[in-house]
């Protein structure tokens, strides 16, 4: 059974139950298979190979008759059996499909080889499982694990199989595992015991286990898990949180045990682990289409040879005695005589059907495919990765884009999330000296500010050597192994961490901020600081910081520590030192960050600021070795000492917060299911207990995380989130209204200014609030989570009531800037996409004013531009306004000429415009505007807007992301370009090209994909033509009565196409060179011919057809003419027929070919000189391989004969005279503009830059007179109103 029909029985089968419920199987130990409880539920072995030994030929054939060329090849072969209409010998017939079959099946072979040798490997590791007769954990293959085992994984080893944990080695009861094999995430993620069985008192023992594991079906969803633990009618809910999936790896502790849920194909990994998808490019469909016009064509021909036999039979007024009768001594009637000449000419014409093209399409297609990837300008040095191609069969289609869809974040920016400012109960703070260390980190310093910043830079006690390898460097080590696990396979190195560089990890804080935290009220900004400390998901690990430096790349360039940054802006004997003893006098004299009853034992002195800040013996604060220091020592200070603390954030945004509040010395520590711990800046250490996480989701847009003092005992939930999450969420009754309700309003008020203010900046906002829950009310809604918790069915929408309940009424604490900065040269990129006609739409799940921002930055909006904002609350507006635009574009058409039109559309007007009723007006206004920037939306609005416009426009699309969230975009395009950022690897899972940033897409698209489509399409084209060979066999018929005779021996034929001729076409389509990289990135215009099929057209095709006729007519008649009248024999006029047929197909495509190099020229010249070879060869040792012919000497004899050169050459020259003609008049009277660049490239280095920048310059102003431009200079029809062109013409001349 292959993988597939396994997973299709499994689906079969699960679909009836609508959840699973397994027990432990210790009690069932040594039983038959037959008497397990858990034995409907599929085993740990995996199989994703698609055949068995027994099975490969029958299952291989029958995959590759599911292609109709090949069931019309091998109908052919059978047809030659039949005695009446065979054309040729049975067993020569069968040669040609056999060799493509025998071909096709070493590769299909060879790569399943591979899938069994890797099912092998991976189902022989092994893994410790429980055994009840043993009493202990014992060490069994993989493909030994049975749902309801209990399985034990040690520290680095992988998770065989999806576990419920219900024990690990961490007193806290969590679990440290890195997801980096199954979504590319390096970031560890933490999972915990079910409620209920994380006691530490005593080990774990499996036998005690006598719940009922009751959980949903298995599926692919990695986010989302439910179930619960039944016991004497008593039900403990879990979730995904609980869960160790299959492929996973251990980090961070010692051992974790559960119950086996999911095991081998059942698993989330398994479930996700999709084959390549198999995706039909555009020119492929076109192809098929043209292969139908042959069969049509062949049909023809072999309807007229078989007309003019019966013609020519009935012409006879008796039997000739050359007749051979029947059996019966009958002869066969004229007309049936025909039918059969038709079946006969079909086994004799069937070359005309390109039986090789499709196997020559996939060996160009992968030597592409091949070049692409070794492109060292799609190199990323820093991230040493490469272009990825995972569709193998659509690289033709990067040649013909239309429109790009593009995410925002992590795509067009840096994803290197940056605190920049923050917003404390309505007082902004812009954090000045910290913009200015960016500013000179990021290389954006006046010239004047670097040489300050330099001459005051004070060089670092230790050197970064020193930073790195000091004591805790010798000391970092991985935890060995114990014996009994020694032997086992365990995981590689882990991943590097993820979210750490320097702009990431030190912030330098506002001395004005500082100060007012010295203040005694200053209860706000604590709350602020402690929402950011913990209110997120950022793991907290010291193991990974000593593995990630000794496997991490040592980093030589310098980096600067806030204290040294702090010193260089401030001077060092000025305002620094002003600010270092504000820093460190009055320690304790501010107010408690929280409700605080004086009578309580622990005394907190309020922080005072020291966060980052470092003396002078602390060394120095590098990023590259994870070091965060959490508190000043001092001389006499009872602060205890610098502590190594990483940080494991899911997102940039968190890590960020983090380490801003860390800044601010509120540090966060640790972070377990039941408590987070925090030090603050006076040293103190605060534990909070934790009652309940609200997730974060994209429909709330904030999460929640309610804990317990440890002082006042309340409880108090912190929020996070977006401000239209936040805002609409915040009180509205207070004791004393008046005044409290007119200060929140000013809070609120002026915090919304400080948001737009930041949005317009272009930086990425959250918000941040409180809410005071009492005893009685959280204790009713902690049953209501309990129940939601517990259940199975729309458990999601449960929680998310619950989460509803409790964020309200919240207390708005302020909000913070992040910038997100773009990536290098992304504005460039767009502009060269935007000049090779492609239209550029961001989508983007952030606020408005952040993505216009954005938009103006990286160029996709301009300042010239005429831009509609969409921003409605109800659909009448939204269709008022729609309409009214339409109505204005099409009554005033100089508008579009006169300025380019940009579309602005939030998320609440993006569904309206989706609605079936504006769907069409929506598309109609998208075509007239330049730039559409989508805000605000959700994966599947971006997914819908995608296939919106690929069905409605009927458009070759591009969608690019690095995020979970754009999943749905990427597979919903025609094309799907996944960038390996630092949100994981699923975007690029899910795509069919990857590449690690923006700027890449330029080349892959304007260079690699316009030279795969123009050599695919010439090849394809060129494929076409060179079949049209067997016309020659066609127009003999003539002169034999229409009998189907043949001219040329059966085997030169086979030869022909399958030997001599089958290189040159493969290497034009792999190698073939238009236009060199230089000038189509130079000159993206040149791009356009690939949108509009104009490689590959069907006048191309038919052109290349009544060529190849005209060829053949002259192939077949200046021999026949000049041997007329001679007494040579049938094969000996097929030879030189034959010989100038290679001539001619092997010259048309040196007219054809663009570059040349080494490699044409010895394929080129190698393929004649294999003919003669294995001609002269085969006409001394065969006497008669095919009878009745006999061409035993036959090829010594016509190349001894001077005639026979004479006719080579001459027959050459008549025949490629019209197509030579043809291309030197078309280069001079009207040379077409990829032309006209390869003639510009060819002069000398100076003068062709120079009339680049000639050229360059005509272009900018025609843009800047689109009424001149329109009026003056020839305009592309296909080409978007807004966006005019220069011609590229010889008009602008260069001297030389």
């Amino acid at each position: 059974m292959t993988w597939t029909s396994w997973c299709c029985w499994t689906k079969w089968r699960d679909s009836s139950e609508s959840e699973r419920k397994l027990v432990s199987n210790l009690p069932y130990e040594g039983l038959k298979p037959k008497n397990q409880p858990n034995r409907r539920y599929a085993g740990n072995a995996i199989k994703t190979t698609k055949y068995s030994f027994w099975s490969f030929i029958p299952m291989n054939l029958y995959e590759q008759f599911h292609r109709w060329a090949n069931l019309y090849f091998v109908g052919i072969a059978v047809l030659n059996f039949v005695p009446a209409v065979n054309a040729f010998q049975p067993q020569v017939a069968l040669i040609p499909i056999c060799i493509i079959l025998s071909l096709t099946a070493i590769k299909d072979a060879w790569e399943d080889f591979r899938r069994y040798q890797s099912d092998r490997q991976l189902n022989g590791m092994t893994c410790l499982i429980y055994s009840r007769s043993q009493r202990s954990f014992v060490e069994r293959r993989w493909k030994d694990v049975r749902v309801g085992d209990f399985v034990r994984v040690l520290s680095n080893e992988i998770i065989p199989a999806d576990i419920l944990l219900l024990h690990t080695s961490d007193p806290n009861g969590v679990c440290h595992m890195e997801t980096a094999n199954l979504d590319g995430e390096t970031n560890l993620k933490q999972r915990k015991v079910v409620p209920g069985f994380s006691s530490t008192n005593s080990s774990f023992e499996p036998l005690n286990f006598s719940s009922i594991v009751v959980c949903e079906k298995p599926n692919d969803d990695l986010n989302h898990f439910n179930g619960f633990l039944e016991e004497d009618r008593r039900k403990t809910g879990f979730g995904i949180e609980n869960l160790l999936l299959r492929g996973c790896t251990v980090r961070n502790t010692a051992d974790a045990s559960g119950i086996v849920v999911y095991a081998g194909h059942e698993t989330k990994s398994m479930l996700n682990n999709n084959r390549l998808r198999y995706k039909r490019s555009k020119l492929e469909k076109k192809m098929n289409t043209e292969v139908l016009f042959c069969v049509l064509l062949l049909i023809c021909m072999c309807l007229i040879v078989a007309v003019g036999h019966a013609i020519w039979l009935q012409t006879f007024s008796s039997v000739p005695i050359y007749f051979v009768p029947n059996s019966d001594g009958t002869f066969t009637s004229a007309v049936l005589s025909g039918v059969f000449m038709f079946l006969t000419m079909i086994i004799l014409l069937q070359v005309m059907i390109p039986i090789s093209l499709y196997l020559s399409i996939e060996l160009v297609k992968m030597g592409q495919v091949f070049f692409i990837t070794q492109d060292a300008d799609l190199y990323d040095e820093e991230k040493d990765t490469r272009v990825q191609c995972r569709a193998l069969n659509i690289t033709e289609d990067l040649g013909q884009i239309q429109y790009i869809f593009s995410d925002k974040t992590g795509t067009l920016t840096e994803n290197k999330m940056v605190f920049r400012r923050c917003t404390i109960m309505g007082t902004e703070f812009p954090h000045e000296e910290n913009a200015m260390r960016l500013a000179f980190l990021a290389g954006e310093m006046d010239t004047d500010e670097e040489v300050i910043y330099q001459q005051n830079r004070r060089p670092p006690l230790f050197s970064l050597e020193e930073a790195q390898d000091g004591p805790e460097g010798a000391n970092a080590h991985l935890p060995g192994h114990s014996s009994l696990h020694g032997s086992r396979v365990t995981a590689g190195a882990p991943s590097s961490r993820a979210f750490s560089s320097p702009l990431e990890t030190e912030v330098i804080p506002d001395h004005t901020l500082v100060q007012l935290m010295e203040e005694e009220e200053a209860k706000p900004y604590l709350d602020f600081f402690l929402a950011m400390a913990i209110c997120n998901t950022v793991v907290v690990s010291t193991e990974t910081a000593r593995r990630q430096r000794a496997n991490e790349r040592r980093n030589s360039s310098i980096s600067w520590s806030p204290l040294e940054c702090l010193e260089v802006l401030f001077g060092r004997g000025t305002c620094f030192q002003r600010l270092s003893m504000s820093l460190t006098r009055n320690r304790g004299s501010l107010s408690e960050p929280i409700h605080m009853d004086p009578t309580d034992s622990p005394v907190y002195d309020v922080p005072t600021f020291s966060g980052s800040v470092q003396g002078p013996d602390e060394g120095v604060n590098s990023p590259s070795n994870c070091r965060a220091t959490t508190g000043r020592v001092q001389a006499g200070s009872s602060s205890v000492a610098p502590e190594e603390v990483c940080y494991e954030a899911q997102s940039p945004d968190e890590a960020a917060l983090v380490h801003a509040a860390k800044a601010y010395g509120f540090t966060l520590l640790e972070r377990t299911p039941d408590h987070v711990t925090v030090r603050l800046p006076s040293g103190k250490v605060l534990e909070f207990k934790v009652l309940d996480v609200l997730s974060f989701d994209s429909i709330r847009r904030r999460m929640s995380i309610i804990v317990r003092h440890p002082r006042s005992k309340e409880i108090i939930m912190y929020t996070k989130g977006a401000d239209s999450g936040i805002m609409e969420r915040l009180q509205n009754t207070f004791e004393d209204r008046r005044r409290v309700k007119s200060q929140s309003r000013d809070v609120a008020i002026k915090t919304q200014t400080d948001l737009d203010m930041y949005a317009k900046d272009g930086l990425r906002t959250l918000c941040f609030a409180k809410k005071v829950v009492s005893e009685q009310a959280y204790m009713a809604w902690q049953v209501k989570r309990q129940e939601a918790m517990s259940a199975i069915s729309k458990k999601e929408e449960l929680l998310m009531d619950t989460a509803d309940d409790m964020e309200n009424n919240l207390t708005l604490l302020g909000a913070t800037g992040i910038e997100d900065r773009l990536q290098e040269n992304v504005p460039e990129t767009i502009q060269a996409l935007r000049e090779a006609g492609i239209q550029v739409w961001v989508l983007t799940g952030d606020k408005l004013e952040t993505a216009v921002n954005i938009a103006y930055s990286c160029k996709l909006l301009d300042q010239r531009d005429l831009v509609f904002t969409f921003n409605m609350e109800n659909k009448g507006a939204c269709k008022t306004m729609l309409n009214g635009i339409l109505q204005e574009l099409l009554r005033n058409g100089s508008l579009e000429s006169e300025a380019s039109i940009g579309l602005v559309i939030d998320g609440r007007s993006l569904s309206m415009l989706l609605d079936d009723d504006l769907q069409m007006q929506f598309v109609q206004l998208c075509t007239r505007c330049r730039s559409v920037l989508c805000c605000r939306a959700t994966p599947l609005q971006k997914s819908r807007v995608v296939t919106l416009l690929r069905r409605r426009l009927k458009v070759m699309t591009l969608a690019i992301g690095d995020g979970a969230n754009d999943v749905n975009m990427i597979q919903a395009a025609d094309v799907g370009v996944g960038i390996s950022g630092q949100e994981g690897m699923q975007a690029v899972m899910a795509s069919d090209f990857a590449i690690s940033r923006f700027k890449h897409l330029k080349k892959l698209l304007l260079v690699h994909g316009h030279w795969c489509y123009t050599r695919l399409a010439n090849m394809i084209i060129y494929f076409f033509y060179k079949n049209a060979y067997v016309n020659l066999l066609f127009w003999y018929q003539f002169f034999c009565g229409f009998s189907g005779t043949a001219m040329i021996d059966y085997w030169f034929m086979i030869f022909f196409n399958l030997i001599f001729t089958s290189s040159p076409p493969i290497m034009f389509g792999i190698m073939d060179r238009e236009v060199s990289a230089y000038m189509l990135l130079q000159l993206p215009e040149l791009y356009k011919r690939g949108q509009h099929a104009g490689g590959y057209r069907r006048s191309t095709f038919w052109i290349a057809i009544l060529d190849a006729f005209y060829q053949s007519l002259v192939c077949f008649f200046v021999p026949y003419w000049t041997y007329a009248g001679s007494d040579i024999d049938i094969f000996t006029l097929g030879i030189p027929m034959n010989t100038v047929s290679l001539f001619t197909i092997i010259l048309h495509l040196a007219i054809e070919i663009k570059s040349w190099t080494v490699v044409h020229w010895v394929i080129m010249v190698g393929s004649v000189i294999v003919y003669f070879v294995v001609s002269l060869v085969f006409s001394a040792l065969c006497v008669s391989c095919n009878p009745p012919s006999d061409p035993y000497w036959l090829v010594q004899e016509q190349v001894a004969d001077p005639m026979f050169y004479l006719v080579c050459i001459l027959t050459t020259v008549v025949a490629l005279l019209p197509r030579y003609t043809l291309h030197a008049l078309r280069g001079t009277l009207v040379p077409s503009d990829h032309l006209k660049a390869r003639q510009k490239d060819q002069l000398p280095p100076h003068h062709r830059d120079r009339w680049l920048r000639e050229y360059r310059s005509l272009k900018e102003l025609c843009a800047s007179f689109p009424s001149m431009s329109s009026s003056t200079v020839p305009q592309d029809t296909t080409q978007s109103p807004s966006t005019p062109t220069a011609p590229l013409s010889s008009s602008t001349r260069v001297q030389n």
